[in-house]
Parts: C-alpha cells; structure tokens; sequence
C-alpha cells in the first residue's frame, strides 16, 4: 500500500503531466493578489476579474486610495463579485490593516514571519484561512499550502482523508507529505482548482478524469 506522501506526489506528477503549468495567480502585482483572494470568495474567477477590472479602469487599484473611497461606491464597482456590500466592508478591513500595519508595504508584509503574518491576517473581519493562506502563498510567496472545497472533495473521493477533518489537518497532510517550496504548492493548488473544475465537481465527471486511476 503506498504511503500518503507518495500518493499526493503522484497525483500532482499526473496532474502536472495532463495540465501543464496553470500560471496561477493572474495578476499584475502582488497588492491585486491580495485583492483579488478577498473577491474571489464565494464566487468564480471571472467575476473577481470583472470587479477588478472595475477598479483598474477607476484608477483604484492602489491601497491608499481604497482606504479613501466610499464603501457605496467600492461595493457598486465589485458589484460582480457578488456579495458586494460584504465584500466592500472586507476589502476595506484589509486596506486599513495592510496601511496600518505595513505601511502599504509588500515588502514589509513579506518581512513578516509566515506563522505571524497567518495570525495578523485571521484577525482581520471577514479573513479566513484560505484567504489568508492565498496571500501568503500567491501574493508573498511563502510556502504555505492553501486548502479550498476542491481539496477537501478530491482527498475525501479518494479516500486519503474523509471530509469530517478541519482546514488544518488537510493543510498539514500537505505541509508533511511534500518539500515546503512556495512554486510546488503554487502550483500543485492551481491544478487541483483544475481538476476540480472539470471533474471533481459536487456531481462527479469521472470518465477522462487524470487521477481516475488513484480511485479506491
């Protein structure tokens, strides 16, 4: 019987194999990471695009004048990421914490020791652990391994972990089974999101799924 770890290198060598690079996270900085890993809860990548092409075309795609803008006309212009006026309220939260804390700094937020950095953000309304793991991993590129609903679901199908366990027993299952290297868990995470999407979906696509072959 193989070991856990080596089942979750095989998987991600198949994956890899059948996908390719995902070149995830889209995004020209690593302030619209931050942005875009509190709009895309609750909701698809292609809304997060179009609220964030919103705030590129109002110019306000910039920490400062975030803080400044009015929550009405933040939560109009995300409109497309659902959840607007919540989602207005988190950004804002963030916004306040990133100036206040860092300075708007990206570099001094990559200064910060993962584990602290983790702590700051989880205190911070309306940021859970996957979110706060996305802007570690994606933003600052720190190996922290994000875990989502595609994760849960594909480890729970195949039977490596069952869906009763909280985010940070999958999370180490992770941080165990392989080497803590930002890039891999970058994109070992997008190809799952892959995968995910395309099969592994709340009613199953099994026929020409990769990963098929690691089913019990």
């Amino acid at each position: 019987m193989k070991s856990t770890g080596k089942l979750l290198k095989e998987i991600y060598e198949r994956l890899y194999k059948t996908y390719g690079p995902q070149h995830w996270w889209p995004a020209e900085d690593p302030f619209e990471v931050m942005v875009g890993a509190i709009l895309t809860q609750n909701t698809n990548w292609k809304n997060v695009e179009k609220a964030i092409d919103n705030l590129k075309r109002e110019n306000l795609l910039d920490p400062f004048k975030l803080q400044r803008v009015k929550p009405a006309r933040l939560a109009r212009l995300i409109r497309p990421a659902g959840y607007f006026n919540i989602k207005a309220e988190r950004l804002k939260s963030f916004i306040d914490f990133f100036i206040k804390e860092y300075s708007a700094s990206v570099d001094a937020m990559k200064a910060e020791k993962p584990e602290e950095l983790r702590k700051k953000l989880l205190e911070v309304k309306g940021i859970g652990p996957e979110t706060a793991d996305s802007i570690i991993l994606y933003a600052l590129g720190h190996p922290v391994f994000v875990i989502d609903a595609y994760t849960k679901r594909i480890l729970s199908r195949h039977r490596i972990l069952d869906g009763s366990h909280g985010y940070e027993t999958y999370q180490r299952l992770f941080h165990e089974s392989l080497p803590a290297d930002a890039g891999l868990y970058n994109e070992y995470h997008a190809l799952i999101v892959r995968v995910g999407k395309e099969h592994c979906r709340a009613k199953q696509i099994c026929t020409g799924c990769p990963l098929s072959v690691f089913l019990p």
